[in-house]
């Protein structure tokens, strides 16, 4: 019973790996979309959110095989209650880049989208989901704390984004092109409290604690 345990446990981390995969690459095409442009590009997005959300649904039947099948107990119970909220961050991460390609589509930008930190912003972003799933995969609080530590740096990144819109929008004369180039930023930062979330759930994983509540 335990190997078959084993077995469909690996299968969940596989099936992780590939969401936060697909999760890195939804973000890299959102960055690459702000340089280019390119509605074949934000075709690409929306698809990519789609199959985002296709593998939230694999990943929550084979958590529900998990709970219903096997009887875990306490510490596997956590992984797998954990990756059950893990997934709901990752789908909100590929909603929130289809919202960036829909932002980008529609706005005829004055203000010059390469000027701004947006694409560090996508790039810490894509190593916080990498590392929080590959914390949760090894079990590597270290990792976790890192993750949550890379939060703060695109909350500053945010910041200077900001002031740099802000500057640009007075010498431009377009408020409202401004306006979307910086709810993109907002899209990004938040893309970061969602990986924030994995981590605090690996976090829960290995320890049974969360920021919020003691829950196992």
């Amino acid at each position: 019973m335990r190997n078959r345990f084993d077995r469909q446990l690996e299968e969940l981390h596989v099936e992780l790996i590939e969401m936060g995969s697909m999760c890195e690459d939804v973000i890299r095409k959102t960055s690459k979309l702000l340089q280019s442009g390119d509605a074949k590009v934000a075709r690409e997005i929306r698809k990519e959110d789609s199959n985002i959300d296709e593998q939230e649904r694999l990943v929550e039947s084979l958590c529900l095989k998990l709970l219903l099948q096997q009887q875990p107990v306490a510490k596997d119970l956590r992984k797998v209650s954990a990756a059950l909220k893990m997934i709901t961050d990752m789908e909100r991460i590929g909603d929130q880049a289809s919202d960036i390609a829909e932002i980008i589509e529609t706005t005829d930008f004055s203000v010059p989208t390469n000027d701004v930190k947006l694409a560090k912003m996508a790039e810490t972003t894509i190593a916080m989901v990498t590392e929080s799933i590959d914390a949760y995969v090894k079990q590597d609080l270290e990792l976790v704390h890192e993750v949550i530590a890379r939060d703060d740096e695109v909350d500053d990144l945010f910041l200077e984004v900001r002031q740099e819109i802000a500057d640009d929008m007075v010498e431009a004369g377009d408020p409202m092109s401004s306006l979307d180039l910086l709810m993109i930023a907002k899209y990004f930062e938040r893309i970061g409290d969602h990986a924030t979330n994995i981590a605090e759930w690996v976090e829960f994983s290995i320890t049974g604690t969360h920021k919020d509540a003691d829950i196992l």
